[in-house]
């Protein structure tokens, strides 16, 4: 089942409203997607469906899901308290060449400019087919987001330009983080090693924090 893309954001948000209240199980039955018994190979799955129903264009390329209309689609898991289960997958660092990219031409800010936040139960006492989609938001940063988003990229991009990539670990930024993001602990790539040439180290991804999305969340439905 092919849903063409959203003409405009309008569309687009009628669309991701529309899903709340269904279940991820639901969804798929919808979209006639078999959904795997066994939760280790459901990961992601909810995003996933979530893209189809939407008629998101992008793929697997390092581009916003809605190539068209320059926005992001972020499923956001909920806990029964109303607070992120997690943090947020952003992008992976492209380590070689990440101290040559300026904030406004990076991966970070092509996903994070314009984002359509679709809430998910988090429950973990309910399996993933049974977890309800909330209402979506559409977000933009404000100017003192959009400050310390620039601000945890260009620390994490001096540090990996001066070679101490060993320095990079989660407890590092504001509101964005670093992650290992690698299928097994045996994969490497290279990185800069502050001397002209390259170091081995493992694959990494940009998170928002939870904290971060929780305000996110706070604000688009405040009362």
């Amino acid at each position: 089942m092919d849903v063409a893309p959203p003409k405009d954001e309008p569309e687009l948000l009628t669309r991701a409203r529309a899903l709340a209240g269904l279940t991820v199980g639901e969804l798929a039955r919808r979209l006639r997607q078999w959904v795997p018994n066994d939760p280790r190979q459901t990961k992601g799955l909810a995003g996933q469906l979530a893209e189809r129903a939407l008629g998101a264009t992008a793929g697997s390329q390092d581009e916003p899901d809605f190539l068209e209309l320059g926005i992001e689609l972020k499923t956001l898991p909920v806990l029964p308290s109303g607070q992120p289960k997690e943090s947020t997958y952003v992008c992976t660092l492209p380590l070689q060449t990440l101290a040559d990219v300026d904030f406004e031409d990076s991966a970070v800010w092509r996903k994070l400019r314009r984002v359509l936040w679709l809430p998910l139960e988090a429950d973990p006492s309910r399996p993933l087919v049974e977890r309800a989609f909330g209402s979506a938001f559409l977000w933009s940063p404000s100017e003192t987001e959009l400050e310390l988003l620039r601000a945890d990229y260009e620390e994490v991009a001096e540090r990996v330009l001066r070679g101490a990539i060993d320095t990079v670990r989660g407890d590092l930024g504001v509101v964005l983080q670093v992650r290992p993001k690698a299928a097994h602990g045996r994969q490497r790539t290279l990185a800069p090693d502050g001397d002209e040439g390259f170091q081995w180290t493992g694959p990494r991804g940009f998170y928002l924090r939870p904290s971060f999305t929780a305000r996110l969340l706070e604000r688009a439905f405040e009362p």
